[in-house]
């Protein structure tokens, strides 16, 4: 009985002075193992006599039991401590200020377009889209550009196959626009007006300070049956004025070619003591009319375009549009 209490003690003092699992596990080893003290004892029991050995048995496994038990409390004290240095490691400090996220903006192309869509919704002008990858038909043909123009040619042009491009122009909007017009009020003897500004981007062979492969352009169309080149001048002339913010900005249209329409001119606005080209513009060609199966003796009407970046770089003070496509943090944080 003493050899047993003397187990005991040891035992529980032992799994008292452990701090790592692996090693608790080992003086285990040394009471409850298969060579174990304690195990040894109970394998001695056979030497006992027939009256001795029940009441030796059962105080045997009673310090077995209470050996398990110091063993299974410590176990638990161990893992608690273990789950608590874990905690404590990787503990938050709620009380630090936090880190905060960056507050984003709109690329100033974006801010343009919308300040566009914008002036043009206010005077009744809908906003139309189309596909960036155009048939020749729509981005061509339909537009009375002949096969032997120079914006059909490579040099100019991104070719995807032989019958399909990048868009060079959102011209292609107008086309679809008027196809889908005319469709829908086919049955009606007269159609109501088109009014819509095309945006997007669009795609040419060439890149400098002033060029770019990649651009962004907003066509305007108004077809009806009383529209002339005065109402052409007068929208223009307002949309820069307000687009500026500046009722001394003057407009002047010089007499062009394009094959879309007829007469044409190229538009040029004030800025400071000198001229600036900002887009080209005319009356719409009858043959583009008759290509969408509208009547051209009945119908006529105008249209223009602008590029995106030319009117953002003059209104943000930038001088070289590469910097709109590089994205430069610097650069564009200056917009945000």
């Amino acid at each position: 009985m003493q050899e047993l209490e003397q187990i005991l003690n040891q035992a529980e003092q032992q799994f008292a002075a452990v701090e790592q699992a692996a090693e608790l596990e080992q003086i285990k080893a040394r009471y409850l193992g298969k060579e174990g003290s304690l195990t040894a004892l109970l394998k001695g029991l056979g030497k006992l006599s027939a009256e001795e050995r029940p009441a030796a048995g059962a105080r045997i496994n009673e310090v077995k039991q209470k050996i398990e038990a110091a063993l299974n409390a410590r176990r638990e004290a161990l893992q608690q401590k273990a789950l608590q240095s874990k905690l404590a490691a990787e503990a938050l400090d709620v009380t630090l200020p936090g880190r905060g996220l960056n507050v984003g903006g709109l690329h100033p192309v974006t801010r343009t377009l919308e300040r566009i869509e914008s002036l043009f919704h206010s005077i009744g002008y809908a906003v139309a889209e189309g596909p960036e990858i155009e048939s020749d038909f729509y981005n061509f043909t339909a537009l009375n550009i002949p096969e032997d123009h120079p914006a059909r040619a490579m040099h100019d042009t991104f070719y995807i196959d032989e019958k399909h491009v990048l868009r060079t122009h959102t011209s292609p909007i107008q086309i679809r626009y008027m196809q889908a017009h005319l469709d829908k009020y086919k049955h009606l003897d007269t159609m109501p007006d088109i009014r819509i500004i095309a945006p997007g981007r669009v795609y040419r062979v060439d890149s400098d300070a002033t060029h770019s492969p990649m651009f962004h352009q907003v066509e305007g169309l108004w077809i009806g049956e009383r529209v002339s080149f005065a109402d052409l001048k007068g929208v223009i002339a307002d949309f820069l004025q307000c687009y500026f913010e500046s009722d001394e900005l003057k407009v002047r249209f010089r007499p062009s070619f394009f094959p879309f329409t007829e007469p044409s001119a190229e538009m040029d606005m004030s800025w400071g003591d000198r001229w600036l080209e900002i887009g080209g513009c005319g009356m719409v060609h009858p043959n583009v009319l008759k290509h969408v199966g509208i009547d051209s003796e009945k119908y006529i009407g105008f249209a223009f375009g602008v590029g995106v970046e030319r009117l953002a770089m003059l209104r943000y003070g930038v001088n070289d549009l590469r910097l709109f496509f590089e994205s430069d943090m610097q650069f564009l944080k200056q917009f945000s």
